[in-house]
């Protein structure tokens, strides 16, 4: 649950930041989609091409984070550093030459197209690792499994359940988190500009370590006692 929480905000961060940053979305491709097909039919064949771009670079994302994850094995410990750690350098590179970005269709190309990529990757990860139980890059979802899980909450008027009280609290913590690190990002951006994105930076690698720290922590606790002779 932490780890969703931290890459929820992350992702309200990062969809906030990004679209003042570069006037575009970059959490999901649900709306490019529709832009794609207005283009389209606009016959505006350059917009067409950078749109299907970015829904490729966030398939693209997912799909390295995937191949990564299956290799070393989503159930080994730290499985996910090698995306998350993808992640950073790619914030890292945004907040040392976003001042670069002259608002070309190519600069935004690279710009948005790079978190997109990322943000696909951060989506796939989470998936693989709660068994497709948690997004963190976009609401839609959460917000219906939410409602759905309210309703049989409702329904059975009590809080005995507690694997969907559980549920319903996580959808709650997501939420919470996307939408605070959107008002953080938007906040943020507008007092350090391409520098804010750093913030990603910290959560992600206090998320890497916080993770580390605890395994730790229960291989010591866990541990067999040795008795001197």
């Amino acid at each position: 649950m932490s780890i969703a929480t931290l890459l929820s905000l992350n992702a309200g961060f990062t969809n906030a930041a990004g679209f003042l940053g570069f006037a575009v979305l970059t959490t999901n491709v649900t709306g490019h989609a529709a832009f794609f097909a207005e283009r389209l039919v606009m016959e505006d064949w350059k917009a067409s091409r950078v749109i299907a771009l970015w829904m490729m670079l966030f398939l693209g994302g997912a799909f390295c984070s995937s191949l990564i994850m299956n290799h070393i094995g989503r159930n080994r410990r730290f499985s996910y550093v090698i995306p998350l750690l993808l992640e950073i350098i790619v914030f890292l590179l945004i907040t040392l030459f976003g001042y670069r970005y002259h608002h070309s269709l190519v600069a935004r190309e690279i710009f948005a197209g790079s978190l997109l990529f990322i943000m696909g990757m951060q989506n796939a990860l989470v998936t693989m690792v709660s068994g497709a139980q948690v997004r963190t890059t976009h609401l839609t979802g959460t917000f219906t499994d939410l409602g759905i899980e309210l309703a049989q909450l409702y329904k059975k008027r009590n809080m005995r359940d507690g694997e969907l009280y559980r549920r319903v609290k996580l959808r709650g913590i997501i939420i919470f988190g996307f939408l605070s690190g959107a008002l953080a990002g938007a906040y943020l951006f507008h007092y350090w500009s391409y520098h804010a994105f750093l913030v990603p930076v910290a959560l992600l690698l206090f998320a890497l370590f916080y993770d580390i720290f605890r395994i730790h922590i229960k291989r010591y606790y866990h541990r067999p006692l040795h008795r001197g002779g």
